[in-house]
């Protein structure tokens, strides 16, 4: 057995591997979702800001613009939620003003784990 092979197995390079998957979910998000997106509370840009994202209401940041279908759709954000949503925004809610989405399901768990994290602290 490989010494990679024994520490996988003792779960000694799962912290390496959750890093990693962290800062690539970090640069994903800068890429695909930093322009219309702050991280800051109250920084909206041409999408509502994302602190406190998880277990918000969609539709609900006050100041930011939403259209009539996201604030209806009732959507409470999840990781699922936001799984469904990321990889085809204008199916998951008909009538949103969203329209970049993340196709790869790879790129969309790396951004969503990052945003896990990152909002909930």
């Amino acid at each position: 057995m490989s010494l990679a092979a024994l520490l996988a197995a003792g779960g000694l390079l799962l912290p390496i591997a959750a890093s990693a998957q962290q800062a690539d979910g970090e640069r994903l998000f800068r890429q695909r979702c930093g322009a219309c997106h702050s991280l800051e509370p109250g920084q909206n840009r041409a999408g509502p800001h994302l602190s406190g994202l998880i277990g918000r209401q969609a539709g609900s940041v006050e100041g930011a613009r939403y259209s009539a279908a996201l604030r209806e759709s009732g959507i409470v954000w999840d990781g699922g939620t936001l799984d469904t949503f990321l990889a085809a925004p204008r199916q998951r809610v008909p009538g949103t003003s969203m329209t970049v989405g993340v196709p790869n399901a790879a790129q969309r768990a790396a951004i969503i784990g990052y945003l896990e994290g990152v909002v909930a602290q």
